[in-house]
This record gives structure tokens, sequence and C-alpha cells, in this order.
């Protein structure tokens, strides 16, 4: 009888074994790469920053979500895009929801204390939208705002609490939230990368973008610091989109020529 006790304890830890080994959504794929779940890149992103990434139906579309497709062709696997807010992406990289965040992230060493960075696959600009009434003219106006919105996490969230101070920056979960807070006259200027800038604008009446601008940056995927093999397979295939042209192509076909700063 104690043999046979003896026997059904071993098999019970083997199965509970085996059931926590089952559990875990981790993966290796054939290529030795490491990813979330065996087969798929999984790429966090806020959704709501045309022309990087934005709804168009229920589908999420823009430059980012093509790069990160064809990042995910080249490496043999499909592509997985979870929307969440922007200041959560860093987190689920980390914590290892996601493989890499894709957002039109701009490389800090605030940033880089947490995960590592991709190569640059893109160059962004800081912009300052305003009313066409307005009296700020340029960056150094912002001094004399009461209020500048920002979209929460962001380098222009960063920046304008560096550089103003926090009691000056409202900050929105949201770019467009940011946006209509000025609409509604709640703040005297919007922070925000300049593509989705010029979307905002082109949308809202009565707003406009200055012709300063406030900074410029580089945008690169967010990757976890335990995954080097992942962020060099995808240096890789970046420098061969870069190379047969691929990356331009979808810049392009998001931000007109003649609208390039």
């Amino acid at each position: 009888m104690k043999k046979l006790i003896a026997l059904v304890l071993v098999m019970a830890m083997l199965m509970s074994l085996s059931a926590c080994g089952s559990s875990s959504n981790e993966g290796s794929n054939p290529n030795g790469l490491k990813t979330v779940k065996s087969g798929t890149l999984t790429m966090g992103t806020n959704a709501y920053f045309p022309p990087y990434e934005y709804y168009e139906g229920d589908k999420i579309v823009g430059i980012d979500a093509e790069i990160a497709q064809a990042v995910a062709d080249k490496l043999g696997l499909e592509l997985k895009i979870e929307d969440m807010e922007f200041d959560s992406i860093i987190t689920a990289v980390t914590t290892g929801k996601v493989d890499m965040g894709l957002a039109g992230m701009t490389v800090t060493e605030e940033r880089k204390q947490n995960v590592n960075f991709s190569d640059s696959y893109a160059t962004g600009v800081q912009a300052i939208i305003v009313k066409e009434d307005s009296p700020i003219k340029t960056a150094d106006d912002l001094a004399n705002a009461k209020m500048i919105a920002v979209q929460l996490g962001t380098t222009g969230d960063i920046y304008c609490k560096d550089d103003f101070g926090e009691d000056h920056v409202d900050e929105y979960n949201r770019g467009n939230d940011a946006v209509m807070a000025l609409v509604s006259d709640k703040v005297d200027a919007v922070v925000i990368d300049n593509e989705p800038a010029k979307s905002y604008v082109a949308a809202n009446e009565g707003l406009k973008i200055l012709d300063t601008e406030y900074v410029k940056e580089e945008y690169a995927a967010a990757i976890s610091k335990d995954n080097d093999g992942l962020r060099e397979a995808i240096n890789k295939a970046l420098s061969e989109l870069k190379a047969d042209g691929t990356l331009d192509k979808i810049i392009n076909k998001y931000v007109k020529a003649d609208e390039a700063e």
C-alpha cells in the first residue's frame, strides 16, 4: 500500500510539472529565436498615433504596423499586434507580454535602462500645435503657456515637464485627447510628433503647426534585455529592408515627399 501511495504521489508530481510547463506561453522557434508565443512576433503599440499606427476599421495599420509585418516575414513569424496605452509598452516588453514595442518610440537614456533598442528605422520631430490666433510663435514661447498638452509617457511629455515644469503640462492617454483639449481651450498648445500633428491639424479647423521644431529624435523598436538574439535578428531584418528600399517605400506611402521634413 505504501508503494502504491508513493507511486501515485510521484505520478501526481510529474503531471503537475507537465501542466506547469505546458501553461507557459514562451516559445522557441525553428530559427532559434525566443518569442512570447512560438511562431509569432508580438508587437506592443498604441494605435492612436497616425500615420505610425492607427485603426482602419478593426485593423491596426500604419508605418510601424507595416514595418513590423515586413520584419516578421523576414523572421518567418506571424505578426500579432497588441494595442495598449503608450506608457504601458515598456512594461509589457520587460514582463514578457510582448516581444517588442513599436510605437513611434524614441530612443532615450531613461528607456535604455529598462529595454534594449533596435537600430533606428525612422527620424521623428516633436512639433507644436496651437490655434491659428495663438500668441505662441516659437518653442521658446511655450514658457509663457499656461498649460501644454502632451500624450502620457511620450518624449514630448518628458521634454515639456523638464523644460517648463510639471505644473504647466497636462497629460492625456491619447494624442487626439490632447488635441481636443486645445480645441476646447483647456490648454494653450500641444507637443506631439510631427506626422500625427499633421493629421490632427487637417482634421480640426483653426489649428496650425508652428514652423519651428521642438526636438528631433530617432525611432526604434524596444526589446527585452534578456532577448539579445531577437534584437540582432530584428536589426538584420531592418538592415535588409533598408537596403532593398522597403523601409523607404513604407514610409513614403504614409508620408508624402512634399510633406517630409
